[in-house]
C-alpha cells in the first residue's frame, strides 16, 4: 500500500496520540475515559481539525466500520487536495451511533468533510495495522464508559471542563464564558 506523504506523517501522529490517551502515570488503562471526555469536547476541538486532525480524530477511535476497504486503501495514496467530496466517500464506512453525531457535527465546519475522510482513513490504517480492534476500544466499552462518566458526581464533571478548558487555553484558544 502506498501512503501519501501526509497520511505518512500522521498515521504516525495518530498512533502517539493513541497511546497518550492509553494509560495514566500509573499505567492504568484509561483510553475509554479520555475517549469520553474527548467526546464530549469535540464541538470546541472544531478548530484544531485544520492544523492538529490526529488529535480530534481519535474521538472517532472504535467507532468506525469499513464497508469498502479497497475505495479506502486508494485513498490513502491522496493528499487532502485532492480528496473527493464526503458523499463520495460516506458509503465506504459506517459509523456507530455515537460516532455518527460526531461526524455530524464535523460536518457543520469548514474543513468537515477533508477532516472526516482524514479520520476515517487514520482509523482504517490504525485498524489494518493492529489486524483487529480485540483488547482496544469497544461499542461495550463506549456504552460503560458513559455508563461511569453519568455516575460520577457533578463536581468531577466540572473539573473535566475546567481542565479541558485549560488545556484549551493553552493551545491558544480564547475561554468562552
Amino acid at each position: 500500500m502506498m501512503l501519501s506523504a501526509f497520511f505518512e506523517d500522521l498515521t504516525k501522529a495518530y498512533q502517539a496520540e493513541l497511546e497518550d490517551l492509553q494509560s495514566d502515570s500509573e499505567g492504568n488503562d484509561i483510553l475509554a475515559s479520555r475517549l469520553k471526555s474527548k467526546r464530549a469536547q469535540f464541538a470546541l476541538m472544531m478548530p484544531m481539525i485544520e492544523t492538529d486532525p490526529e488529535m480530534v480524530a481519535v474521538a472517532f477511535h472504535g467507532g468506525v466500520d469499513f464497508t469498502n476497504p479497497q475505495a479506502l486503501t486508494m485513498l490513502l495514496g491522496e493528499e487532502p487536495d485532492d480528496f473527493p467530496s464526503w458523499t463520495e466517500v460516506a458509503d465506504t464506512v459506517q459509523f456507530e451511533s455515537w460516532a455518527q453525531k460526531l461526524a455530524e457535527i464535523a460536518l457543520q465546519e469548514p474543513g468537515g468533510e477533508r477532516f472526516l475522510i482524514t479520520t476515517v482513513c487514520l482509523e482504517y490504517l490504525h485498524e489494518k495495522s493492529n489486524g483487529s480492534y480485540q483488547g482496544t476500544y469497544s461499542q461495550s466499552d463506549s456504552d460503560d464508559a458513559v455508563d461511569e462518566v453519568e455516575s460520577d458526581d457533578e463536581e468531577d464533571g466540572r473539573d473535566l471542563e475546567i481542565e479541558g478548558a485549560d488545556w484549551l487555553a493553552e493551545q491558544g484558544f480564547e475561554r468562552l464564558g
